[in-house]
């Protein structure tokens, strides 16, 4: 894809963003909006599809030849592939958290390479293109410059994947090295938040593309690592850490999460 299509795609993706997070923020306010479980602490709500209903039509119409892979829809593989997370933060949106996102991603051959994430709440839109940096409405941003883990602030998402004991353990083992530790339920924000020097890292044991996707190339053209989630099936998902890079070995040790799958290569600007 050359530049002029990577730009066309990343502006429609800010355009949808903003509007899906516009309609999304309505349905919160007024509560006007059903609740299912996919399985245990996986929520869905009609507002999810509604907004996603509106981001696939919205692509459709602009770029038809691309493929789409969506949390509530699916999709396929595809050379040019749009991921999309309508609402990152369902368990808040569903109890009236104000701390949720709509996470749009383009991806080449597998990897991100455009991407924006807009929290409709605080009405911050982030996004970035490879090799173009990472910007927070038009203002270019960069990770924190912190290197001491006693001065660092974590993320450290929960995935119900994995059983609550190893979550405790990876939050021991974060606070036994010295970091602060918090968990507040929306990956893609948290990630935005380490791009924007906010704060300084992100864990978590298993998440799906949908939630990584724009967030993961955010922060590397924000100035981060993140571990190499993007070397096999975008459908499979897995761990995944980023962290300003004074602070990426001590929270790889220390998270003990990237194996040699995510360890041997990462993504980086």
């Amino acid at each position: 894809m050359n530049e002029t299509e990577l730009c066309a795609r990343l502006a429609l993706a800010k355009v949808l963003a903003k509007e899906g997070g516009r309609r999304a923020r309505e349905l919160f306010r007024s509560g006007n909006f059903d609740v299912a479980f996919k399985g245990p602490g996986d929520p869905l709500t009609t507002a999810d599809l509604a907004v996603d209903a509106f981001i696939l039509d919205g692509i459709r119409r602009s770029f038809p030849q691309d493929g789409i892979l969506s949390e509530e829809s699916g999709g396929a593989e595809a050379d040019v592939l749009w991921v999309i997370d309508p609402i990152d933060g369902t368990q808040n949106f569903s109890r009236g958290i104000a701390r949720f996102a709509v996470s749009i991603a383009i991806c080449e051959n597998g990897q991100p390479i455009g991407g924006a994430i807009y929290d409709p709440m605080a009405d911050e839109l982030f996004f970035a293109r490879r090799g173009g940096g990472a910007f927070l409405h038009d203002r270019a941003i960069r990770t924190s410059l912190i290197c001491d883990p006693t001065c660092a602030l974590i993320e450290a998402g929960y995935s119900a994947k994995h059983p609550w004991e190893a979550y405790h353990g990876l939050t021991g083992r974060l606070l036994s090295a010295g970091f602060g530790v918090r968990q507040v339920g929306s990956a893609a924000l948290g990630l935005a938040e380490v791009a924007c020097g906010r704060i300084d890292g992100y864990c978590e044991m298993h998440l799906e593309s949908w939630d990584v996707a724009a967030a993961a190339l955010i922060v590397a053209e924000a100035g981060g690592i993140v571990s190499n989630f993007f070397a096999g099936d975008l459908r499979m998902g897995g761990p995944i850490v980023a962290a300003a890079r004074g602070l990426w070995e001590p929270l790889i040790a220390a998270s003990a999460i990237a194996d040699g799958r995510c360890a041997q290569t990462t993504l980086q600007c």
